[in-house]
């Protein structure tokens, strides 16, 4: 398999063809967040979080990180003002159909979503609140426990 190259925050690196924007970010020393990626189990792009910007000649674009295919000479940015504002606006976005019992909740503090919005800085929760469904928690396996209000629709 060939190599190309690309550009992540400066940084100029060699990645195999077919190589998406996420895993090109770690290889480079770059965290980007997600909620819904599994390596070679779930790989979507549902959640949004892991959004960046790329340039591939046309000027720069938001894309999901984690599906998009990286192509040669691609110039990546993974916390820009554009990037770290979609982030937070998904992340409202997410909250606004979530239960937002947190201080009750079994993952309090060990919680991607929660840290999340902490870290984005996310402090209107209920910014885009809408409609909300309230569903019957399903407790009728002995090994799992489905609470779909607090189901973030990530397909994890």
């Amino acid at each position: 398999m060939e190599n190309i190259t690309v550009k992540v925050n400066g940084a100029e690196i060699s990645v195999p063809a077919g190589t998406t924007v996420l895993e090109a970010a770690h290889k480079a020393g770059f965290e980007i967040p997600t909620l819904c990626y599994m390596k070679e189990i779930n790989e979507i792009g549902a959640c949004r979080i892991c959004v960046t910007e790329v340039n591939e000649g046309r000027g720069f674009r938001l894309v999901a990180a984690c599906v998009y295919p990286c192509s040669n000479n691609m110039e990546i940015l993974t916390n820009s003002p554009k990037v770290i504002a979609a982030r937070k606006k998904t992340l409202e976005l997410i909250l606004s159909t979530h239960d937002r019992k947190c201080l009750s909740c079994v993952r309090s503090g060990n919680c991607e979503l929660q840290n999340l919005c902490n870290e984005y800085g996310v402090e209107n929760a209920g910014a885009y609140d809408g409609e909300r469904i309230e569903y019957e928690v399903d407790n009728s396996a002995a090994h799992m426990y489905r609470d779909n209000n607090k189901c973030i629709l990530c397909r994890r």
